[in-house]
């Protein structure tokens, strides 16, 4: 049930994540829902996005891990996100990003857990890039996580990886330039 909210989540967001459409999705008797997740849909919607969160993570670590400067690591962390976007057929983007667009009153509740998600990214990112300033190399971080998150909507839009490549190139130079 948890796989089957986070790839609703990430293909719709959290209006896209029903419960008839995660039973529907994991096979799951209907039943077994409640009584894994008493508290239903927004249940599974926190653990599902924390697990997620855990495996972007891992996933960013990957992509800059090997890579000598801060300015390869930025590039290797987008181009990344580029074969990930590709690799989803440019019809997945971010389940946190996703849930964060969805303005609706269930939304309220996961904000402070969304924006703490965000923050760990961030953080992440800031631990494998040096602008040699601790405050500018974490505003860096935080701009690259916000191109990483708009290059989502633009990929899914135009069904090209481009935005990902375009933004890793342009924010590779920007860590050169330090």
């Amino acid at each position: 049930m948890i796989e089957a909210a986070i790839s609703l989540m990430r293909t719709s967001g959290l209006d896209g994540a029903r419960i008839n459409e995660i039973v529907r999705e994991s096979g799951a008797p209907k039943g077994s829902v409640y009584h894994h997740f008493p508290q239903g849909k927004m249940q599974i919607a926190a653990e599902a996005l924390d697990v997620y969160s855990i495996r972007v993570r891992d996933f960013m670590v990957a992509a800059m891990e090997g890579h000598r400067t801060s300015a390869a690591r930025v590039r290797a962390l987008f181009e990344a996100f580029a074969l990930r976007v590709e690799e989803g057929n440019f019809a997945r983007s971010c389940a946190v990003g996703a849930v964060s667009l969805d303005l609706t009153p269930e939304v309220v509740a996961l904000r402070p857990r969304l924006a703490a998600l965000l923050e760990d990214w961030t953080e992440t990112i800031a631990s494998h890039v040096d602008l040699g300033d601790a405050h500018r190399t974490r505003s860096y971080a935080g701009l690259l996580l916000t191109a990483i998150e708009g290059a989502y909507v633009r990929c899914r839009a135009e069904r090209s990886s481009r935005p990902f490549i375009e933004a890793g190139e342009w924010l590779a130079t920007l860590a050169n330039s330090r």
